[in-house]
């Protein structure tokens, strides 16, 4: 094995454990690229939670901005990750506008407001989560050609692992839910932070699952290329997700709500057996 690959697949196998699992249905010398944009992802994600305040983490995401931008210059970069990036970019001739959108769609990690309604936190879920399955399956050879799914998968991927995160944003007093939806169930943000909310959050839950599941759903039934259909694995959890986060009497912050590894390597052969999500 590359040192590269030792380091991001170690760290995204630490950090990301469910697209670890989907790079594993890949040819070994793709896994460096996936794992390269996996980490890369991680990176930017956990900005919110390294900074203590909003500026901060502004200037950190402007940082990958500009390192985004010039390796599109051709630049060359003294960062591990980021020559790693770089050399995918340049192999796979990624769109930029992905990387920018992903990066812009951070920023609101930086806010304490929650989103106003869920199809603005369904917009953040796709320029996230979907633009990460959209830039995998180019990795793989997909070219656009899944981004249409991977705008629904990534979204219902997406909307479960807010709803299994709530106790680790209320922690922080962050709410990556929709204020349309909490407002409507009548649901206290304040007693959302201090995790004493109990079963007054289920209805909400069952909300986001539902409309998880519906975006699941518009995808059953398509064929998609086993050699490209790792791109979008992750998202053949939600049902086992969805599953545990509505089972009767379940309360997320006092349960525990992953699912086993080897239930979740079962999902994941499963689909690719299928040749779809």
């Amino acid at each position: 094995m590359s040192e590269a690959h030792d380091t991001w697949d170690q760290l995204v196998r630490s950090v990301d454990f469910n697209r670890y699992l989907s790079t594993l249905f890949v040819p070994h010398a793709v896994r460096d690229e996936l794992n390269a944009l996996y980490a890369f992802n991680h990176e930017v994600a956990r900005t919110a939670e390294t900074v203590s305040q909003p500026i901060a983490g502004q200037i950190r995401l402007q940082w990958w901005r500009d390192r985004i931008a010039e390796l599109y210059r051709g630049s060359v970069i003294d960062h591990r990750l980021v020559e790693a990036l770089g050399r995918v970019i340049g192999a796979r001739a990624l769109p930029r506008e992905l990387f920018d959108d992903l990066i812009d769609a951070r920023e609101h990690d930086l806010e304490e407001a929650p989103f106003p309604t869920l199809e603005s936190l369904e917009d953040y879920a796709d320029a996230t989560s979907g633009h990460v399955m959209r830039l995998a399956g180019r990795i793989l050879g997909a070219g656009d050609t899944l981004d249409a799914d991977a705008r629904s998968l990534g979204i219902a991927y997406a909307l479960t692992g807010l709803c299994r995160a709530l106790p680790h944003h209320a922690a922080r007093r962050r709410l990556m839910l929709p204020a349309d939806r909490i407002v409507a169930y009548g649901v206290s943000i304040e007693a959302i932070f201090s995790g004493t909310v109990g079963q007054g959050l289920r209805p909400l839950i069952e909300d986001m699952t539902r409309r998880a599941q519906v975006h699941l759903d518009a995808c059953r039934g398509h064929h998609t290329a086993r050699r490209v259909l790792p791109a979008l694995l992750p998202a053949s959890l939600v049902p086992l997700y969805v599953r545990k986060l509505t089972t009767p009497g379940f309360d997320v912050f006092r349960d525990p709500n992953e699912i086993s590894i080897p239930r979740r390597q079962l999902a994941m052969l499963g689909a690719m057996i299928r040749g779809g999500i």
